[in-house]
């Protein structure tokens, strides 16, 4: 199963490549069952809070009627963002899988992990690399053509 849930947070990621946003796709599930999707709408938006972290979070608060989201993990192409780590810390997202980690921005163990070392009123266990060549390369394909 956990496969199938990233493999739906990278469809999430091409539905941003799409929009010519940086392809980054969320899904929060409860069980076994999706909750809510979400992918990056920063451009489109014009909103800097637009990761597809937020926008799977709000759409999962607004879907079962409350923020608690403590019996629900997250799937996510890229290690979320400080902003998202502090989301996911907020919603009490049981766990989360990340597809691929981010050397440059990482807050869920590249740069620091916020959501284990500094002692919030949450934890959230982590996994990571489910997909990891997948959720990288589309990553690494939209950077490289955004160069040339």
């Amino acid at each position: 199963m956990k496969e199938l849930f990233m493999k739906k947070a990278l469809e999430q990621a091409c539905n941003a490549l799409e929009l010519d946003e940086v392809p980054v796709g969320a899904v929060i599930v409860r069980g076994d069952q999706i909750i809510s999707t979400g992918h990056n709408l920063k451009e489109t938006s014009k909103d800097p809070t637009a990761h597809a972290e937020i926008l799977a979070l709000r759409r999962a608060s607004e879907a079962l009627g409350g923020w608690r989201l403590s019996d629900c993990d997250m799937y996510v192409t890229l290690e979320p963002c400080a902003m998202c780590c502090g989301a996911i810390i907020q919603a009490r997202i049981r766990k989360l899988y990340i597809g691929t980690m981010d050397p440059k921005g990482g807050a869920a163990g590249s740069k620091l992990n916020l959501l284990n070392d500094y002692g919030f009123n949450h934890k959230c266990e982590i996994e990571a690399g489910l997909l990891e060549e997948e959720c990288s390369q589309i990553l690494k394909d939209f950077f490289k053509s955004k160069r040339t």
